[in-house]
């Protein structure tokens, strides 16, 4: 596969004082297009608000920094308007509306990761804002907008004439925003740094997985997700995706050494990422990674909403569910190498801590 897979940054796209808004654009990282992956970034200051919008695609959105307000309406629901903060995921299926607002001091950054096979530009998020410059409001004739909305003109020119937002407004200090409601959170978030641990190895690293029975709705989107923090010096298991699925990881924190290999154990990419980067394994390709002195955190997208993953070291791999024989034949070994290969990482599954 003749593909760059090598890390990429966001790059900004719009904004002003109240934040902004970055994407990774599919010419630059080719595996997005070829994928069918989407990945933006939006970043708010305080007081900013991410104005009501729909996208074309299906995704994740996971809170990278901060904490705010979320607006969130489900097709033919009533809004909820949750209370979010760093850690946290929430599944956004096709046709939500959303809305974000920050109205602490400290930024809010949310990372946005989906399925754009339906969407009009593949590799891409495409939004359609209801308010603002460019939204619905500003292209719809006077006569439609007033026959629709039952509005007489003048209110009409006063709705669109104060448009003046592409995307991201900052407001007004003393405006007063809906509150959250503890009970709305229920179903639709899930915080994926307090959330029950599905892997913890100590010295070596812990994994929550999203999937259908903790966030029922990454059913409707289509993805599964995870988050997984290496600690220093550890290491990340070789391991590939068994049901074709692609994975897409963003680096949250830390950093440190990554190796892909893919078909005819051709080494594909062979880097060093840091937080900020996002990267995409193609499927059935094989990868694994390596921490640095602080250790590293990162935040994955799988496209199935209940992936499964096969290892091939530790206790788990499917080295050690061969037979001896297969093995002894495939690696064209003695008996006695092939013990001493199998007896390795007996007790290891997944992350394998630095040695002492």
């Amino acid at each position: 596969m003749e593909i760059d897979l090598s890390p990429k940054l966001a790059q900004k796209v719009y904004g002003g004082n109240g934040g902004s808004y970055h994407t990774w654009c599919p010419s630059e990282l080719p595996m997005l297009r070829q994928g069918n992956i989407g990945a933006s970034k939006l970043a708010l200051e305080k007081h900013g608000f991410a104005l009501p919008c729909y996208s074309d695609s299906s995704k994740v959105a996971y809170v990278l920094q901060g904490s705010g307000v979320a607006g969130v309406v489900l097709p033919e629901k009533e809004e909820k308007v949750l209370a979010i903060r760093k850690g946290d995921a929430l599944a956004l299926p096709f046709g939500v509306v959303t809305w974000w607002y920050n109205k602490q001091d400290t930024e809010l950054v949310v990372l946005f990761l989906g399925d754009t096979s339906k969407a009009h530009k593949s590799g891409q998020f495409t939004d359609f804002f209801l308010t603002g410059s460019n939204g619905i409001f500003t292209g719809f004739t006077s006569e439609f907008v007033s026959r629709a909305w039952d509005l007489e003109d003048d209110i009409i020119k006063s709705l669109v004439g104060k448009q003046s937002g592409k995307g991201i407004v900052k407001l007004d200090a003393n405006f007063k925003m809906p509150e959250p409601k503890k009970e709305h959170r229920d179903g639709m978030a899930l915080n994926c740094e307090e959330a029950p641990l599905d892997v913890d190895i100590k010295g070596g690293g812990r994994v929550v997985v999203l999937n259908t029975m903790n966030l029922p709705l990454v059913g409707e989107v289509g993805l599964g997700a995870d988050l997984v923090r290496l600690d220093g010096r550890a290491m990340c298991s070789p391991g590939f995706s068994c049901d074709s699925a692609l994975q897409v990881t963003y680096i949250v924190r830390g950093s440190g050494r990554v190796q892909v290999v893919g078909v005819d154990g051709q080494r594909v990419l062979e880097t060093t990422v840091k937080a900020g980067n996002l990267f995409i394994v193609p499927r059935f390709f094989v990868v694994s990674k390596i921490a640095d002195a602080d250790g590293m955190d990162w935040f994955s997208i799988i496209s199935t909403p209940n992936p499964i993953f096969t290892h091939l070291a530790g206790r788990t791999s499917t080295w050690k569910a061969l037979s001896p024989e297969v093995l002894q034949a495939a690696f064209n070994v003695t008996p006695d190498l092939e013990k001493q290969f199998r007896s390795k990482r007996t007790s290891d599954a997944i992350f394998f801590p630095p040695s002492k």
